[in-house]
């Protein structure tokens, strides 16, 4: 361990200890606040989950699955500046505006870390409620992506262990075979020619961009993608080598350097500073999208999720913990989305095959004390439901405005088998396609909507979600 790393965490440990003997001895002179963290790899829906969530929590008529919001305890709700003020606004209002339009669209994606602050002044119930007045509970959004996220299991890597893996991952994946060909003509020992360095690191960009794109999940670092003000910088130009010896000079010790330099500049500090501060969490999983690129594509998802929980540190805020162990994540929500692509008749298959998927990360979750929990949900409803006539029978479909071509249309995406095994297997197995059946997933463009007073966007168990996530602190 250097002395950078063994300072970094006495720093840590410093604020951990500082959060947990303030933070319980004043709780009763202070605003509950409950920080939640929202990520999911790309096209998950983060963007659009935390704007309906806020919208509808403004304007509760369609959230009877949070008690708080049925029974009246939340008087009100209305945002507020955020407590940090070193970080971008989630751009709430734009993105609102976007999906209530005439001619709706659907917002950019996450690219960076932004927050936002929506405060609910509740009403106590039980003993205390006729006794008591309102309370104030800040509710904390903090969104970020997911690539991110994956990257805090570099910290646990050595740049030689990161490359093993990254090029049995090349060699079966999109592009992979144009990165491994730029390296077979590289030579690690010579040394270092930084033209041919951003040469062979953006190969290894353009692979990671085509994986993404054809529904993997595992793509890191995960700032290759989402480079931000980093691009075009050292920390960004390396990428994975064969192993081999790294002479002083070389190409191999310089890539080995920048890998160190990226987990102690750009992923020990997110970790730190914003993730080591989460409540509660939820994980948008886009099940569907994985499913529809195929056997590969889903059991990536599966060791995704895998490792994307390693990156938690779940358990109770008790305060005990909190001084020993730093703060931990109490709740965790994996929720698949997009079910609005399905008629609700598939929607428990779709649940299962997401528990099944992600049983591996809920085990850790579980066994170190975390509450956790999978849904199926759409955070705003792009379609209805239809059943028309087929030449075997009836079929259960969803209607809904394309997004390539604005036209409406009709969609049967497939029947998802009620065993999620006959898909996960195939997929532990490696197998290039489905051996039944035949899954295919469209791109719906918002729908039209016509809000009535005291109604937030039209959804699918939202509700249910935020009864888990934020339901017992109200």
């Amino acid at each position: 361990m250097g002395l950078t790393d063994f300072t970094d965490q006495i720093a840590r440990g410093v604020g951990n200890v500082a959060g947990a003997v303030t933070r319980p001895l004043t709780a009763p002179f202070q605003d509950t606040v409950i920080r939640l963290g929202v990520t999911g790899l790309s096209r998950a829906g983060k963007t659009v989950f935390i704007t309906s969530l806020v919208a509808n929590l403004m304007n509760r008529g369609r959230m009877p699955q949070l008690r708080a919001a049925a029974t009246g305890a939340i008087q009100a709700a209305y945002l507020q500046p955020q407590p940090d003020d070193t970080l971008p606004r989630f751009d709430y209002e734009n993105y609102l505006s976007q999906l209530t339009a005439r001619d709706p669209r659907w917002p950019e994606g996450t690219r960076h870390i932004s927050e936002l602050r929506l405060s609910l002044r509740v009403q106590p119930s039980g003993m205390l409620a006729g006794i008591q007045g309102p309370r104030t509970v800040h509710l904390d959004i903090v969104d970020y992506p997911g690539e991110w996220l994956l990257d805090l299991a570099l910290l646990e890597q050595d740049f030689a262990t990161w490359s093993a893996a990254a090029l049995g991952r090349a060699e079966r994946r999109p592009k992979g075979a144009a990165f491994l060909r730029a390296l077979a003509e590289t030579d690690p020992t010579a040394k270092l020619d930084e033209p041919h360095a951003q040469k062979l690191a953006q190969a290894y960009t353009d692979h990671l961009q085509a994986a993404r794109a054809e529904g993997f999940s595992d793509c890191t670092p995960g700032r290759f993608l989402l480079p931000g003000d980093l691009a075009g910088s050292p920390v960004l130009t390396f990428a994975p080598l064969p192993p081999g010896t790294a002479p002083h000079g070389s190409l191999a010790r310089e890539f080995d350097r920048r890998f160190e330099a990226y987990k102690r500049h750009v992923v020990r500090p997110f970790f730190r500073d914003h993730f080591s501060r989460i409540d509660r969490q939820v994980v948008l999983v886009d099940v569907l999208g994985a499913i529809n690129a195929g056997p590969r594509a889903l059991h990536d998802l599966r060791q995704a999720m895998a490792e994307i929980l390693t990156a938690f540190n779940p358990g109770k805020n008790g305060f005990i913990s909190r001084i020993f162990q730093g703060r931990r994540v109490e709740k965790i929500l994996f929720a698949a989305t997009k079910a609005d692509h399905l008629h609700h008749t598939q929607h428990p298959q779709l649940t299962a095959l997401t528990k099944a998927l992600l049983r591996d990360a809920r085990d850790r979750a579980d066994f170190a004390g975390a509450a956790t929990e999978a849904l199926s949900i759409a955070a705003l409803r792009t379609t209805v439901e239809e059943t028309v006539d087929h030449r075997d029978g009836p079929l259960d479909v969803v209607r809904g405005r394309l997004l390539d071509s604005g036209k409406e249309a009709a969609f049967y995406p497939g029947l998802l088998p009620t065993d999620p095994s006959h898909l996960l297997s195939p997929a532990r197995d490696g197998a290039d396609a489905w051996g039944i059946g035949d899954y295919k997933v469209m791109r719906f463009a918002p729908a039209t909507l016509t809000l009535d007073p005291g109604e937030g966007p039209p959804h699918i168990r939202l509700d249910r979600a935020a009864e888990f996530l934020i339901g017992d602190r109200l």
